[in-house]
């Protein structure tokens, strides 16, 4: 695999940025690739595992030089670490981020940029629940969906550029607008971490389900809500901050659902819910049938390793 970027900065050292230095360093994608974290523990995490080449004690000092700049902080904290490395960033370098809220982040990073970068925001949708500069591992975003977003005007040579990255990291790639990448993410996978965590929320309040039932006896559809609900809780606050509109446009129709399935559960209505179920499977097996999932006995899923 030929070298893309010599130097790469990754800002933010949890599971995305960290998967991104093992799966450049997997295909020889980036010459160098420096690191920074705002916690010192974290920073010194990473040193011990031996990731990045180069662990910065600042922003500043991992970005310079650098021909791409990625931001893996909360989507809250974009605007204010843009602010920060603008000054230093090199004319020419590609500034990118992996939030998963992009209008947000447009509104909240580029106003900072220098006219001599290019920005090009990105989402990868791959993830775990875990968190941490030592829960990423290198195959993580193989056959999984990038989706850069970029803003009026971008180059079509840095456009190229980064597309090929996130490709070399296993990725398959797609462009699309900052509202309907907002739109269709709220769909598949804002809404759904925000019943998983209303879920789990609800078993904890129900007293006449001990903690110790709710355990013990988890049936595989309770688990998942667990899975996704232990994911990072200041990354999914920022999310829900900053894509509230479509959040909660898709959770109005989410409401007027349950309704339907209230009321055919309360009038006994055995046809409406056979016809919903048999419609909603179809979906699923669409997912695995595109190989974004597997029907293999829990998912498939098995503990990550580098």
């Amino acid at each position: 695999m030929t070298v893309i970027y010599d130097r790469v900065a990754l800002i933010g050292l949890g599971l995305i940025a960290s998967s991104m230095f093992w799966a450049m360093k997997r295909g020889g994608l980036a010459g160098e690739v420096t690191g920074y974290a705002r916690s010192a523990a974290t920073r010194d995490t990473a040193r011990r595992i031996g990731l990045c080449d180069r662990v910065c004690d600042t922003a500043a000092e991992a970005v310079a030089g650098a021909d791409l700049v990625v931001l893996c902080v909360p989507v809250g904290a974009m605007g204010a670490v843009a602010a920060e490395i603008a000054p230093h960033l090199k004319p020419g370098a590609t500034v990118s981020d992996v939030g998963s809220v992009k209008a947000a982040v447009i509104q909240a990073v580029g106003p900072h940029l220098p006219d001599n970068v290019h920005f090009i925001p990105a989402h990868p949708l791959a993830g775990t629940e875990h968190s941490g500069p030592e829960s990423g591992f290198a195959t993580l975003f193989d056959n999984r969906w990038c989706l850069l977003v970029p803003v009026e005007g971008t180059d079509a040579d840095a456009l190229d550029r980064l597309s090929r990255l996130w490709a070399g990291m296993g990725a398959n790639v797609d462009t699309m607008e900052a509202d309907h990448h907002d739109l269709v993410l709220a769909v598949t996978s804002h809404a759904p971490h925000l019943i998983a965590y209303t879920m789990v929320g609800v078993a904890d309040d129900l007293r006449r389900v001990t903690d110790s039932e709710v355990i013990k006896y988890s049936a595989a559809g309770f688990r998942d809500f667990t899975r996704i609900a232990a994911s990072d809780p200041t990354m999914w606050r920022d999310v829900f901050l900053t894509n509230k509109e479509a959040t909660l446009e898709i959770l109005g129709r989410f409401t007027e659902e349950l309704f339907a399935l209230q009321r055919a559960i309360r009038t006994g209505d055995g046809d409406h819910l056979h016809a919903y179920f048999t419609r909603t499977r179809a979906i699923r097996r669409g997912i695995i049938e595109a190989g974004q999932d597997t029907d293999a006995p829990d998912f498939g899923r098995v503990k990550a390793v580098r």
